[in-house]
This record gives C-alpha cells, structure tokens and sequence, in this order.
C-alpha cells in the first residue's frame, strides 16, 4: 500500500497499470484508486486469484506493473552533490545483497533524510517488488545510485568535501565519539562479511557500535539506522 501509494503522489508516469482488490472496499484501497483517477493511471478491479497470481506473494489488494526505468549513476550523483545547498548525508551499502535489507535501509535513509544511497552495480541486492515493499515507499523518493567502480566513485565524492565514515565491528573508535555534523556518508558493509578492502581503505575513519548483551553484531539494516540517526541526532543538537 504505502509504496503504490508513494508511486502515484511522486511519480505516476512509472506506473504502467495496476490491480486493485474487488473485495477490499476500505478507505485506503479508496484512496488510491482516487489517487489513480485524478492521475490518469489505468487501472482494474480483480479477484484475490489474479493478484495472487501477479504478486507471488502478500499484496495488500494492490499491485502496480511499473514501465522500464532507468538506472541512477555517477553522473545523477555529481549532479545531486553540485545543487545541494546543506551538508551531504549519503549512505554506501558495499555488497548489500538481500532486497530485504535493502529496502530497510531505505526506509531508514529517507526517514534519517539521506539525500542518496550508493551501491554498486555488481554484487548489491536489485530493487525488486520485495525491497520496495519493505521501504514503504522510501524506495520511490529517495535516489538509489548505482555506481560500476564503487572505490573511484568513493575516492570522487570525496573532492565535494564528504568524509567517509565506515561500520567496522574491529574499529577501535566509538560512533557517538564521531563527528557526523558535516558533509558525511555513512558506509556500510555486506551482511556477512563487512566492508570489501577497497571500500576499507577508502574510508576517512572507522567506527564501531559499542556492543553491550551476547550478540557480537547487528543485522545490517539496523546497524544502519542506529548510524544514520547518530548523524540526524548531531546535527540537530547542533
């Protein structure tokens, strides 16, 4: 519900046709079928079978069929970078590869006011129907760049004045002892195996959440929001 609905109010010209429940009659389904009128995106009312069938999985009683896209790159990011008027806040993901993950992140960039997300063309998880419905309409707002030499792109935002801040369970400086106020992003690694060695290097400084029960790390969505919101909380206090 919440990423069709972020797709007709942002971009409507993405949205091919979609399929709303016949059954649901509830206000939300209303409210995007409104959305869907006044926006001039076609659409049917079907049986639970046909969206079944379409979604391969839940749907709340809506489905979008979305027109080819193209990708975000290099060249979207400098310009992005050129026309901000306030300190950058970007976040890296390094080998990110489940959509589940992705999508959270997502959600906790938009919610955290990333101005854009990285990733790398090979190795990085696709943004699908599942990483979509997990962002909650984040994925539809906030740019996703992908990027085919993710080193040489880190090296180039660089020149704008960004710090790099990498996530490393091993780095012997705390978060909350970074300084996140300026230009920053936030870079973070693959679920299972962290940060690749180029990434590492590139990085300005390393920091680690401190741990405090048993476990000896986090899941890399909620690694990332407790890193992003580090930054939000800094910058307002100060």
């Amino acid at each position: 519900m919440h990423a069709v609905r972020a797709l007709l109010q942002k971009h409507p010209g993405k949205i091919d046709r979609l399929l709303l429940s016949e059954q649901r009659h509830d206000h939300r389904l209303q409210e995007i079928a409104q959305l869907a009128q006044e926006r001039r995106v076609p659409f049917s009312q079907v049986g639970k079978s046909a969206l079944d069938k379409a979604a391969d999985g839940a749907h709340q009683g809506v489905v979008a069929y979305l027109k080819a896209d193209r990708m975000s790159n290099e060249t979207d990011l400098e310009e992005l970078l050129e026309k901000l008027e306030e300190p950058a806040l970007l976040l890296v993901l390094d080998g990110v590869t489940d959509p589940h993950n992705l999508g959270a992140c997502l959600r906790s960039a938009n919610a955290a006011g990333v101005h854009a997300v990285i990733v790398p063309k090979d190795k990085s998880a696709p943004l699908n129907a599942a990483a979509r419905k997990v962002a909650c309409g984040a994925a539809e707002v906030t740019p996703l760049i992908r990027v085919t030499n993710l080193a040489r792109t880190l090296k180039h935002i660089q020149t704008y004045g960004v710090w790099l801040v990498g996530a490393a369970g091993e780095a012997e400086q705390s978060l909350y002892q970074a300084d996140l106020k300026g230009s920053v992003a936030i870079v973070m690694g693959a679920e299972d195996k962290g940060m690749r060695r180029l990434t590492r290097e590139n990085c300005d400084s390393l920091v680690n959440i401190p741990m405090l029960g048993e476990v000896s790390s986090l899941n890399v969505s909620v690694a990332t929001g407790v890193c992003l919101f580090e930054a939000v909380r800094q910058r307002q206090a100060g």
